[in-house]
């Protein structure tokens, strides 16, 4: 039987955290502001039958299908939240899980680091895919397992904050976000990701 690994539903998929991911999802692009929903299982083949399961259900579309490693990741979203939910339950339902079943997020490292130095920045931009890192900005940076809950992280800091997303990796054996702006919204940013995190029951 599959591992539910993360059972993430995000009300409204914010305009950064979808442009970022928009620069490598392969399936139907989202609109700002859609329901959508993101799961993680292992083994990662058995992601295809619980896709199958999900769009058949309801009039749902998905932006990422991946088979890696060890892990299975799907997202579908719609502007529909009923429907987004009840595919979701479908898949609960085929894998004979609850919500409450997947993994409880892990917070592996969580710093603040402020007035980057420019070749800090510099490193730091050769590696990304959202916005640009500024010298003498705060940077915030966290790290989490299972890496599927970078997505809800990063999508919660940008509800709360006057933040950039500069990167967030929500697939292989960690999670990743890396946030910039004044050192003031960066903190409330981080308060943010973390509470999403520990309502999540965070190890």
């Amino acid at each position: 039987m599959a591992e539910l690994r993360s059972f993430i539903f995000i009300d409204q998929l914010q305009l950064q955290t979808l442009c970022y991911i928009a620069t490598w999802m392969r399936g139907r692009l989202p609109r700002s502001n859609v329901a959508a929903q993101i799961i993680e299982i292992a083994p990662g083949l058995d992601i295809e039958a619980l896709t199958d399961v999900a769009l058949k259900h309801t009039e749902v579309a998905a932006g990422i299908l991946v088979v890696e490693r060890q892990f299975g990741y799907l997202e579908f979203h719609s502007r529909s939240t009923a429907a987004v939910k009840a595919s979701a339950q479908a898949v609960l339902d085929a894998l004979g899980a609850r919500p409450e079943d997947a993994v409880r997020p892990k917070i592996l490292a969580s710093e603040i680091i402020t007035r980057v130095d420019h070749h800090h920045a510099f490193l730091v931009n050769r590696n990304k895919l959202g916005s640009m890192l500024l010298g003498g900005e705060s940077m915030f940076v966290l790290e989490m397992q299972p890496a599927s809950y970078a997505i809800i992280a990063a999508n919660e800091a940008e509800k709360a904050a006057n933040i950039r997303i500069v990167d967030y990796r929500m697939i292989g054996a960690n999670g990743r976000v890396y946030l910039s702006g004044d050192e003031a919204e960066i903190r409330n940013a981080r308060e943010a990701a973390e509470v999403a995190l520990r309502d999540r029951g965070v190890a």
